[in-house]
């Protein structure tokens, strides 16, 4: 971490406002301009959670995620969407981002800032009366880039252990 301590209240707003602009355009289903808020070297991971003792140091599983994405293979998810092969999204879900608690800190680089964030993702399907509900927390580096910023990495820890939605 930089020796920086202190964040504007100005940053952690335009933090906070990009945080809700990034979850609008997924809600929306923007996926195309959401990569444009992702830097080249975007590191995108979820962990791997099991259910430990108190006493244990982590319940995250080293070396097993999820999800572990790069740039490139996040442009290939959403170049997938844009065709008519990805099934389980016609019709496309519906879903709904909630960021709170924002945590804004001085990054490793003077123009790069650490944020938290929790998030909850609701998401339904179709007809079907079932819905999914996602929590966790979100450890995000941000890069500004310009008159906006850049998502460099992002490790998503789900509070939940099985995750049971269908795709």
């Amino acid at each position: 971490m930089s020796t920086q301590t202190q964040i504007s209240a100005t940053t952690v707003r335009e933090i906070t406002d990009w945080l809700y602009m990034e979850a609008g355009l997924l809600d929306a289903g923007r996926y195309r301009e959401w990569l444009d808020l992702v830097a080249e070297d975007l590191s995108y991971i979820v962990p791997l959670r099991v259910t430990r003792e108190r006493e244990a140091v982590t319940d995250v599983v080293e070396g097993m995620t999820l999800m572990d994405d790069d740039a490139d293979s996040m442009e290939m998810r959403v170049l997938r969407l844009e065709t008519e092969y990805a099934w389980a999204e016609d019709p496309p879900s519906r879903s709904r981002h909630f960021v709170t608690n924002v945590q804004v800190a001085p990054g490793d680089s003077e123009d790069e800032f650490e944020v938290t964030s929790n998030l909850l993702l609701y998401r339904t399907r179709g007809d079907v009366a079932t819905y999914d509900v996602l929590s966790g927390e979100r450890k995000d580096v941000l890069r500004r880039a310009g008159d906006g910023f850049r998502l460099a990495k992002r490790v998503v820890l789900l509070d939940q252990t099985t995750i049971m939605t269908h795709n």
